[in-house]
């Protein structure tokens, strides 16, 4: 096992590189107590979300000559930063640097990490990178982080204290909205007419000759069936059809079930 682990210390913080799918499961819970602590706390981090996705390597989306590349600080013992990255080679053929679970599947991504311990992690992390021996690589090309991202602007200030090109650009829009958590405030919320098509669509329902009825998946021994059927509807939609290739189906159901084991999923049908 030596060597395949790398551990050494070149600041306040402590830094390993895991190198393989056996040593990044070991930190399952550690992973996941640490995003609860992390400024970008979203499912897509999750451990065995990236797991998942690095399995498949994002349903196909990355060639199986891509290498792991996972950076973990720890101080006295303690995970305080993870940089989940995986080395690949860009569309030009230059190797880089990536967020696992970059790009296409995974709405929002980033590094592990504390708000207090932000600026401390990327600066030891960005001094460390270069003394590990990893595969050559000449950017770090870091996808799907949210524009305010608190890494964003940590991410400048060290690469301009050392004389690194940083660039940031746009990836497309990604629009929310922010619910209330009880049904009679949301509708309270919304204009007059958008409540009240949502009430004669309620009547429609309740009156129809066929019984409507909806329901989340619940049941362990039918959760496989019920994500093929979700996988199923998704395809009559053409181009959802061709994006559901072999493998993006595995890492789609991959999904369901390691969300339903987390006690995180909520799949619906009506």
């Amino acid at each position: 096992m030596a060597d395949e682990f790398f551990n050494e210390k070149w600041g306040t913080m402590d830094f390993s590189w895991i190198k393989t799918e056996a040593e990044m499961d070991l930190l399952s819970g550690e992973w996941n107590h640490l995003l609860d602590e992390s400024a970008s706390h979203v499912p897509f981090l999750r451990h065995e979300y990236l797991m998942n996705w690095w399995k498949t390597r994002g349903g196909g989306e990355w060639g199986e000559d891509s290498r792991l590349v996972v950076i973990t600080a720890r101080e006295e013992g303690q995970l305080v930063g993870v940089a989940p990255f995986f080395w690949t080679s860009d569309h030009l053929g230059e190797p880089e640097l990536m967020l696992l679970g970059s790009v296409e599947i995974s709405d929002y991504l980033d590094l592990l990490v504390s708000p207090q311990n932000l600026d401390r992690f990327v600066t030891e992390l960005l001094d460390t990178l270069p003394k590990l021996d990893l595969p050559e690589w000449k950017s770090l090309d870091l996808y799907n982080l949210l524009d305010n991202s608190p890494t964003l602007d940590a991410l400048e200030r060290a690469a301009e204290s050392r004389g690194w090109q940083f660039s940031r650009e746009q990836l497309q829009h990604s629009p929310y909205i922010s619910l209330p958590g009880d049904w009679d405030a949301y509708l309270a919320g919304i204009d007059k007419k958008q409540r009240h098509e949502i009430r004669r669509k309620m009547r429609r329902a309740e009156t129809c000759e066929d019984k409507v009825e909806w329901y989340f998946a619940h049941d362990a021994d039918r959760i496989t069936a019920e994500a093929e059927d979700f996988l199923r509807l998704m395809a009559n939609d053409p181009e959802k059809e061709a994006f559901l290739t072999p493998l993006m189906r595995e890492h789609m159901i991959r999904t369901i079930q390691c969300s339903f084991e987390a006690d995180c999923l909520q799949l619906a049908f009506l």
